[in-house]
């Protein structure tokens, strides 16, 4: 029979004792109207100032949500003396030069919450790592797949290591993104909007590989043009574990007149026992909880099936605020620091360079000074 006294698995963010750090927001898109803001009033953090490139989303976000100020500007945002934290929600492309003004404010900003991807190059992520540890900014990154439920919980798992040795890791994703205007203009598109949520989750469940290998083709239904539409990719670890993943964007023609499969799907297998789950975010806006079902050696070969109503979008943008107060009110590193984020970002780029060059690429390559 299984132990009937484990305790529960830990999906579930740890929150700071001060909930009143004031946080100013750089943008006013969806991500910030139906995440990060309704997940910020569901934890009691406090939203304080908000500003748009259009003014009037902003002053519409504001009153949805009871922001108390409305900035012209992001420059005005970043100036307010009564902003503490940053919260930067922009296109990646657009989003280094904002990191590198916000510095100029370190007499008030005292932490920044950036957008992932940090940057489109692991020399201007790097750039903007340095640039905030230099003016004493805590610098996280909004990595929020970290915090979708299953993930967290798998990670718990793993950790007490009761799935033995991992052996193989797979997701599989059947989705379709709504790929945002801005996609358009970047010089890598599901690389580094979509696969890097599965990679980073890589790196949370597993570290950094040492070697990848990758293939990539366009997604026949997304109009501009893209050489990173479909993506296959493999980790490999010294240590003999593989992790893959299938980005399939594409999802067959259901918006064309064919039946539908979309799910995203994930399944880790160790020594000792397996665990595989799902991901709600497709069925958005539905809340659709992920799930976490697994097996061990331990529990007698049942299967045990944790469940929790709380999903990825938006009750996950939640944690990844709570991780950067928690580290300012703690003197910490975030769990998502801009400086661990790098190795992220070089992943995204040794998977881009291993499909689009077809070759066996190492994060390391891309991890340095000119990358």
């Amino acid at each position: 029979m299984p132990p009937r006294d484990d305790p529960p698995l830990s999906y579930q963010p740890r929150l700071p004792q001060r909930r009143d750090f004031r946080i100013g927001i750089l943008g006013a898109g969806f991500i910030v109207r139906d995440c990060h803001l309704v997940a910020y009033r569901q934890a009691g953090f406090q939203p304080f100032a908000i500003a748009s490139r259009n003014p009037q989303r902003a002053e519409a976000v504001a009153q949805q949500h009871g922001v108390p100020r409305v900035h012209r500007t992001y420059a005005d945002v970043m100036a307010d003396p009564e902003v503490e934290v940053l919260d930067i929600a922009v296109p990646p492309d657009v989003q280094p030069e904002l990191i590198w003004q916000a510095v100029r404010h370190h007499d008030h900003i005292r932490g920044i919450l950036a957008q992932k991807p940090l940057a489109m190059s692991y020399r201007l992520a790097r750039e903007c790592v340095e640039a905030c540890a230099a003016a004493g900014i805590v610098l996280a990154v909004n990595q929020n797949m970290r915090y979708d439920q299953s993930v967290r919980a798998l990670r718990d798992l793993l950790q007490r290591g009761w799935l033995g040795e991992p052996v193989l890791a797979t997701i599989e994703m059947r989705a379709i993104p709504h790929w945002m205007p801005w996609s358009a203009q970047l010089p890598s598109l599901s690389t580094f909007i979509m696969s890097i949520h599965h990679l980073d989750t890589f790196r949370f469940w597993f570290g950094t590989p040492d070697r990848v290998l990758a293939s990539t083709r366009s997604d026949p239904r997304t109009s501009f043009p893209h050489r990173d539409g479909i993506n296959l990719y493999i980790l490999e670890y010294d240590r003999g574990l593989r992790a893959a993943a299938w980005d399939d964007v594409w999802s067959g023609p259901c918006r064309e007149g064919s039946g539908s499969d979309i799910a995203i799907r994930w399944r880790v297998e160790g020594t000792d026992g397996l665990a595989k789950g799902t991901i709600g975010w497709p069925s958005y806006p539905a809340r659709a909880p992920s799930t976490l079902d697994y097996t061990t050696r331990r529990h007698g070969g049942e299967w045990v099936q944790p469940r929790w109503e709380e999903v990825w979008f938006p009750d996950a943008f939640v944690g990844t605020m709570a991780q950067l107060l928690c580290a300012l009110e703690e003197g910490t590193e975030p769990e998502i620091s801009g400086r661990d984020n790098l190795e992220t970002i070089a992943l995204c780029a040794a998977v881009y360079a291993a499909a689009t060059e077809h070759r066996v690429t190492t994060v390391a390559e891309f991890a340095s000074e000119t990358a």
